[in-house]
């Protein structure tokens, strides 16, 4: 099949890095516009080492104003514990309630919660911007990964409110991708010509799988010079949902040939489209 207005991605081989549970809808998307996928996570969502402090806080949920989301799966871990320790959903209706991004305020409305904010951006700037005056004076709980940039908790608090940051869950590198990744990159007849990072977390993460152990090694190598040898990515456009994750992709040296101008994952998938279908190979979007 080649290329059209309705398969502009016929003979494009995409690889889709995003958690195994949640890669189908990308992946679903990607396949109606005619892209053969290849999916392979680079990242595995896991249970925190103790959901003591996630429980402390939904037990307190009444002394907090706001409550801030920052994903679908700290959605789902939330409601997990909510579910566990019984508490009923009345007592979370007072909470206003802040959401990055459409598929997090999804998944907080499917539990009957309603959202007061989402950004204008799916970045933690623009949530300090949406609520930088809403805040003084104010408690707020913020639930998200273990690992995560503290921008919202360090902007929050200068505005005059009280943060607490609550650990739901925590992403680790899956061990089983390793030997699947090193072996498709090194086969040219089924290398992707598009790879997708949805978060900073895919990107660090895919490095890390395809096995430089020296990326930010006091001796400065880097995982484009290691991998230059074997040519492994030679070819590949790396496709990133947004600024946050295109700057990290790029302190690994790997270059972003594509970014979403909409933060989500249609954005990703419009972006990757206009750059295979109606721009030459390479040209940035």
């Amino acid at each position: 099949m080649k290329p059209n207005e309705n398969h502009p991605l016929a003979g494009t081989r995409v690889l889709v890095g995003r958690a195994r549970h949640q890669a189908g809808s990308l992946s679903d998307s990607l396949r109606s516009l005619g892209a053969s996928v290849i999916e392979i996570p680079f990242i595995e969502i896991r249970v925190p080492e103790s959901y003591a402090p996630l429980d402390t806080a939904l037990k307190n949920v009444k002394s907090y104003d706001w409550l801030i989301l920052t994903s679908a799966n700290g959605v789902e871990a939330m409601w997990d514990r909510v579910r566990k320790l019984r508490i009923a959903r009345r007592k979370l209706k007072h909470l206003k309630i802040a959401a990055i991004g459409p598929a997090t305020k999804k998944a907080i409305v499917k539990h009957g919660l309603k959202v007061k904010m989402v950004p204008e951006e799916y970045v933690a700037e623009s949530v300090v911007k949406g609520l930088r005056d809403e805040v003084k004076g104010k408690r707020v709980v913020l639930i998200r990964a273990k690992v995560a940039r503290d921008v919202i908790p360090q902007e929050l608090r200068a505005a005059g409110a009280e943060v607490d940051v609550v650990e739901a869950y925590e992403t680790v590198v899956p061990e089983r991708s390793r030997a699947r990744l090193r072996a498709l990159m090194k086969n040219v007849a089924r290398r992707p010509h598009v790879v997708t990072f949805t978060s900073s977390s895919t990107a660090k993460n895919f490095a890390e799988l395809l096995g430089d152990a020296r990326i930010g090694s006091r001796d400065g190598d880097s995982l484009k010079d290691d991998l230059h040898k074997e040519d492994l990515l030679q070819g590949v456009q790396f496709a990133s949902i947004g600024p946050v994750t295109s700057t990290t992709l790029r302190e690994l040296q790997l270059p972003v040939a594509i970014e979403a101008r909409e933060f989500t994952m249609g954005g990703l998938i419009r972006a990757i489209v206009l750059a295979r279908y109606a721009e030459p190979p390479g040209t940035p979007v």
